[in-house]
């Protein structure tokens, strides 16, 4: 094998110096996959005025956001689970193609029905697309390594938060709305083509591995179980109440679903998540942060342009822009975090210091009011957003360095499941807090006005805002603000779990090129040490897969 065939290999075979340039060029076409996937919500929100207007059926509205996210939710662990079966490269460019065929099918639709449905396929594509990235660079590079890219990532996720309204904004006014679904194709092609050309990964071995060894009954109940969840946080206290009757049975549906999944999980022979890697205490307490934030990361996002545009008068059309000290800090610290944890190997500070400055943000956060200036709320998203840097891709490095390498695929997409859980939980509970709090401030201080103003919903676009008497005006700026103070302080409170998890994390030596580093290590559930070894033989299986 010549040395230009050796550097097509994983970077997991790599010891020393700069990775090779094709594994850039696969790292590039990840990233590319990457923003699909995160770019695709922010896009369609601003198109979806447009499309309401041309295929009407406004009450369905919300299915079009809900069917993708149900859809992704449910197949995140699944794809993940195929990916350590079958190998990651095919898995993941079969997600890419099913969500380029829901993509261009979506933006064929004639009516809001078969919208919907079209964008079902395309949130199934959407669930293989986080998880395979994090999985292949799991497998291209060694833990220790994988600090330098973590900027690359969360610069992705900065681009996508600020850039989709945007370029969601601009697409509908300048092509039309179904290029809104369109553009992915493109995107999509070039990832499937660098991918296809240039990324080379050992094949997983299928010794007594067949076909009926799939825990199908599994996959149905985690399915069951993950959509139950997902439309308990999405309807309750909007579609329908709290206490209604098809909310209590969505939870009961959900609990025993769930609790059947477990069960199921003891017996299989290919269990979707193997319960084993639960014994490490580290993978776990990483679940447990990547949980509370995807609660706080998401409900900041939702609740912090609203009270820019409602209290400080922000325009709407840049929203995304608002968000810009949060996300610039996000982008600063994650980078810092990332070089200083391949420098030294050390990484549990970050953690602690990621959710001790979580709190603090969310805290002063809930002090805005009426009369904050934009300078000041900016200052205390920064410090959120610093909170974030430390911990988005800090959470995924220690899973992925506290399972074996042939459990990587499920712990990507477990670590992933966690965050996305998390954001459904906290965008419905954070904003149940918020919508009840407008709605008694507005009775309290604008009366029967203020109720009737709210009735409906206690978030009012800028048109409707524009048309209130000044007195309701003044009455939904305060309670607004007092809205906001109320959910932030709840995503303080709730981060302190975050806080304790964190303390608790063991620093396992991180695995280096060849796996040795962790040979002898354990984190308590003795996953990290058999990880090393495993990464020791993936790195020679890489440098042969060629």
């Amino acid at each position: 094998m010549d040395a230009e065939k050796k550097n097509e290999v994983s970077g997991g075979a790599e010891t020393d110096g700069p990775q090779p340039r094709s594994v850039r060029v696969v790292l590039l076409a990840l990233m590319i996959a990457m923003l699909l996937a995160m770019l695709d919500n922010m896009i369609i929100g601003t198109a979806m005025p447009t499309i309401v207007g041309e295929l009407g059926g406004l009450e369905h509205l919300s299915w079009v956001v809900t069917a993708y996210t149900l859809a992704t939710a449910a197949s995140t662990p699944i794809w993940g689970k195929l990916g350590d079966l079958y190998g990651r490269k095919r898995v993941f460019m079969a997600s890419i193609v099913i969500f380029l065929i829901g993509s261009a099918l979506s933006g064929m639709a004639q009516d809001m029905g078969q919208l919907i449905g079209f964008r079902a396929v395309q949130g199934l594509g959407a669930g293989g697309l986080m998880v395979g990235v994090m999985a292949i660079i799991g497998d291209l590079i060694p833990p220790r390594e994988r600090g330098k890219y973590q900027g690359m990532m969360a610069g992705v996720m900065a681009l996508a938060m600020i850039g989709g309204p945007l370029v969601g904004g601009s697409i509908t006014d300048h092509w039309g709305w179904r290029w809104s679904f369109y553009i992915n194709l493109p995107l999509g092609i070039v990832a499937l083509i660098a991918i296809s050309a240039v990324l080379h990964l050992p094949k997983p071995s299928r010794e007594g591995r067949s076909a009926r060894d799939i825990d199908y009954l599994g996959a149905a109940l985690l399915t069951v179980g993950i959509t139950a969840i997902v439309l308990v946080t999405t309807w309750g206290g909007t579609e329908y109440a709290w206490g209604s009757a098809v909310i209590m049975e969505l939870i009961a549906l959900g609990v025993t679903s769930l609790v059947g999944f477990v069960i199921v999980q003891k017996r299989a022979a290919e269990p979707v998540i193997p319960l084993h890697i639960f014994r490490s205490r580290n993978f776990t307490l990483m679940s447990v942060i990547g949980f509370f934030t995807g609660f706080v990361m998401f409900g900041a996002v939702l609740f912090l342009p609203l009270y820019q545009q409602s209290v400080q008068g922000a325009s709407a059309t840049n929203s995304g822009l608002l968000l810009l000290p949060m996300l610039g800090a996000m982008l600063a610290v994650s980078m810092v975090a990332g070089r200083v944890t391949t420098n030294s190997g050390r990484y549990k500070v970050f953690p602690v210091v990621g959710s001790v400055l979580m709190i603090v943000g969310l805290f002063l956060l809930a002090q805005m009011d009426t009369g904050t200036s934009r300078v000041t709320s900016g200052l205390f998203m920064a410090v959120l957003g610093a909170g974030m840097g430390c911990l988005m891709q800090i959470t995924m490095l220690v899973a992925q360095n506290s399972v074996e390498m042939k459990d990587m695929g499920v712990a990507s997409s477990t670590t992933t499941l966690s965050r996305t859980l998390g954001s459904s939980f906290g965008v419905a509970i954070m904003g149940a807090l918020f919508n009840s709090r407008v709605q008694d401030v507005m009775a309290e201080r604008a009366g029967a006005l203020g109720s009737s103003v709210t009735e409906q919903s206690a978030q009012l676009d800028a048109a409707s805002l524009a048309k209130l008497p000044e007195a309701a005006r003044e009455a939904y700026q305060y309670a607004v603000s007092s809205g906001t103070h109320s959910a932030f302080l709840l995503g303080a409170v709730v981060s302190v779990v975050a806080l304790v998890a964190a303390v608790f994390v063991k620093e396992v030596p991180l695995r280096g090129a060849g796996g040795s580093s962790a040979a002898d290590a354990s984190d308590g559930g003795g996953a990290a040490g058999a990880a090393g070894k495993t990464g020791e033989a993936g790195a020679k299986e890489a440098a042969a897969a060629v």
